[in-house]
């Protein structure tokens, strides 16, 4: 830590949240700084920028009651960075890092950066090692794969909250000797989603594994772009100082991005797309890239961030450039939800770029990819009939489209309609090989001839057999 005695007087105006200071060009970017008012009191705040004239000043708490000529500024720290430790495994802070569930502060064995330090290309090691969620329609269909970015698109009113608590609860690594613990993230959340995140936390004993981080909806905008960074942090240490498999949950990056357009609308700079900064993506990517595995290093970082999209339009700048950076996304359906389907999560839109280098012999199971393209081209037939139904009517389909509009709702029902179960690779594969042997052998076309041996089932052939009717 910096500690330095000068004190900046010139605070020429404010701004919102930003204070601007004449002469103190010597402040570096992203330096933390002490603002002390008249009464004694002292403020937190970060610089967010310097120019030759002035240096801008984001106040951590509000700036009412600040006297321009009465106020000065000192600096606290040559750049923000967070005290790691082990026993930060366990605990809750705020979007500061600052403890917040009354234990005392961390001792660190380490006060890193939260800017990070980028991974060099060269030394990435491409992700293939599968994390089970627990969760059928991800880990069946959009595999999660360890140094993977995997986004979910949810919707004002979808259970992403839920879902990133039962992520967060269930998740694991197949094997042993390797620790596993996930760091949660939320930013800009309610006091009630607060009071849920952590009574799930908790009564399930998942805070035992995990490292929490809550910025409330009140708090000051830019604690909330600080959030992201102190969590990505604390996960480097955890795995590339600790030699830990880490999961990132990231909720919600909505928020974090309303906070950019309102820091850069505060700043005054030109906006772009629908008002936000025409930097976001490389902010977004400054965040997501973070994620990974690298050559000689046991630990892993892989980042499941979950963004709200205005309006359910992924074609909104927030979804739409999280999409270029990430390596596939996993899309909630509202009209799953409506049917009682929970999790809603609809496989056609969802993609998983890494999920081929995941899954497998010795990661999974063999038939695995076989089982993911025959379920997902299944699914998709019926839901292409529904759409068929609609217009001529059910009547005028043949008994092989009736079965899979069965299929489909079956699917619907006992495959991606799991609840909060926590089922095993094996179970979901189970699952996926019961609705599929209700098919004849001859409508499995994506599957391997030695696969449907071990797994079809037997008895659902015998029906067939036995069927006069010709499919």
């Amino acid at each position: 830590m910096s500690l330095v005695t000068k004190q900046y007087q010139s605070i020429s105006y404010i701004s919102g949240p930003l204070l601007f200071v004449e002469g103190a060009r010597d402040l570096a970017y992203g330096a933390i700084v002490n603002i002390h008012m008249a009464e004694g009191d002292v403020r937190g705040g970060q610089v967010i920028e310097v120019s030759e004239k002035n240096a801008v000043i984001q106040v951590f708490e509000e700036t009412a009651g600040l006297d321009l000529a009465r106020t000065s500024v000192s600096l606290r720290e040559d750049v923000a960075r967070i005290a790691c430790s082990r026993d930060m495994i366990g605990r809750r802070f705020s979007g500061l890092g600052d403890p917040i569930d009354g234990l005392p502060p961390i001792i660190p064995e380490k006060r890193l950066p939260i800017i990070g330090t980028p991974i060099n290309p060269v030394a990435r090691q491409r992700p293939q090692e599968f994390i089970q969620t627990g969760i059928s329609s991800i880990d069946g269909l959009n595999t999660l794969v360890r140094g993977q970015k995997l986004p979910i698109f949810s919707g004002a009113g979808l259970p992403h909250n839920e879902i990133a608590a039962q992520i967060a609860r269930q998740a694991k690594v197949l094997g042993g000797g390797e620790e596993f613990s996930v760091v949660f993230s939320a930013m800009g959340i309610t006091q009630r989603e607060a009071a849920y995140f952590i009574e799930q936390f908790e009564a399930t004993g998942a805070l035992a594994r995990s490292v929490v981080f809550l910025n409330l909806a009140d708090d000051p905008a830019i604690e909330r772009l600080m959030t992201p960074r102190m969590a990505l942090t604390t996960a480097e240490f955890l795995a590339f100082d600790l030699d830990m498999q880490v999961l990132v949950i990231l909720t919600d990056m909505t928020n974090y991005c309303e906070a950019l357009r309102e820091i850069g609308a505060a700043r005054e700079e030109i906006p772009g797309r629908r008002g936000y900064p025409g930097y976001m993506y490389t902010d977004l990517a400054m965040i997501y890239e973070r994620a990974g595995r690298v050559l000689g290093r046991k630990g892993s970082i892989t980042q499941l961030p979950i963004l709200t999209m205005p309006d359910d339009d992924i074609t909104h700048p927030i979804p739409d450039l999280t999409g270029y950076i990430t390596e596939g996304q996993i899309v909630l359906s509202r009209a799953l939800h409506r049917n009682g389907v929970y999790p809603p999560i609809n496989p056609l839109p969802s993609l998983s770029r890494l999920m081929n280098d995941g899954i497998g012999p010795n990661r999974t199971r063999a038939d695995h990819a076989n089982v993911k393209d025959q379920l997902f081209a299944s699914y998709a037939n019926g839901v292409d009939l529904r759409r068929l139904v609609a217009i001529i009517g059910e009547e005028a389909l043949t008994d092989r489209d009736r079965l899979y509009l069965k299929f489909a709702e079956e699917f619907e029902r006992d495959f991606l309609g799991q609840g909060e179960t926590d089922r095993t690779i094996e179970e979901t594969l189970a699952m996926g090989w019961k609705l599929l042997s209700g098919f004849p052998r001859g409508e499995l076309k994506r599957v391997k001839q030695d696969h449907m041996d071990k797994y079809y089932g037997e008895q659902m052939e015998k029906i067939w057999e036995d069927k006069t009717t010709r499919i």
